[in-house]
């Protein structure tokens, strides 16, 4: 990923797919605006988590924003006034409830690689993905209580998957931010690394996860996705046929074969 020299013109606001190897980079471009999501990109999500999704050669989505002062500082206020008052604010909701859907329904690992400002519904985003690997500046909030928005219910359960509902509760409350090292304390992100090996980290971590039999890494996400979000009625019939799937591939007659040879196995995901 590359800098934007200060002098180039901006871009037009765009989240954009790039394919690297087995790793699907999905990149929100706005630096201008700490890569704040206009309601275009909020309505790409879907189309690029399908598109990684029916990419046979991805193994790994990670989630970032362009250049490192910011994951995302969350929607676009500028759009606030006509996108997000009267009847306009159930569409706006409707296409962000869409693309938090989209990013809790994707099969494969999901990285959120989180530089700087990690805000509104950019933490929103960043609580959907499966790891979260932050650089030390990096700063976490959702300021609804500042601007007298309601926060939908159906993006909380994604935050109290991570930190106790104290820590939540205090983040509605007093819409203050959170440093890279309270985050790491209360589970909101995984690990911290410097800024300048932040890309490095979690692409050796992408292409580690890459390298595993993808249909294992899909039962075992399967499972702890279904037993976080129902617990008392979990779906066990599906949680097992996705085991049964992972003895019934070829992949675990490649990894029965490769520990026997002594060799790192190759894995095809069928």
């Amino acid at each position: 990923m590359t800098e934007t020299p200060d002098d180039a013109p901006a871009a037009a606001p765009d989240l954009v797919l790039e394919i690297d190897g087995p790793i699907a980079w999905i990149v929100a471009r706005n630096p201008a605006r700490m890569n704040a999501y206009t309601a275009g990109m909020w309505g790409k999500i879907p189309e690029h988590i399908a598109a990684a999704e029916g990419n046979d050669a991805v193994r790994v989505i990670v989630l970032r924003g362009a250049e490192t002062r910011a994951f995302s500082a969350g929607a676009d206020i500028s759009e606030f006034e006509n996108a997000r008052t009267g009847d306009a604010a159930a569409d706006y909701d409707r296409l962000n409830h869409e693309a938090f859907s989209a990013l809790l329904s994707a099969t494969k690992p999901l990285i959120a690689m989180i530089h700087g400002f990690c805000l509104g519904g950019g933490l929103g985003i960043a609580a959907c993905a499966d790891l979260r690997i932050a650089d030390p500046k990096a700063q976490f909030a959702i300021p609804a209580a500042k601007l007298g928005l309601g926060y939908n219910h159906r993006w909380v359960p994604p935050l109290l998957a991570l930190a106790p509902p104290s820590f939540i509760k205090e983040m509605l409350f007093t819409g203050r931010r959170f440093s890279a090292a309270e985050a790491l304390q209360i589970g909101l992100v995984n690990r911290i690394v410097d800024s300048d090996a932040l890309e490095l980290a979690v692409r050796s971590l992408a292409t580690d996860i890459a390298g595993n039999a993808p249909l294992t890494i899909r039962a075992a996400k399967l499972t702890i996705d279904e037993l976080v979000r129902h617990p008392e009625n979990a779906d066990a019939a599906k949680l097992d046929a996705a085991v049964h799937a992972c003895f019934a591939s070829a992949d675990y007659a490649e990894g029965r074969r490769a520990f026997l040879e002594k060799r790192k196995p190759v894995f095809t995901g069928t």
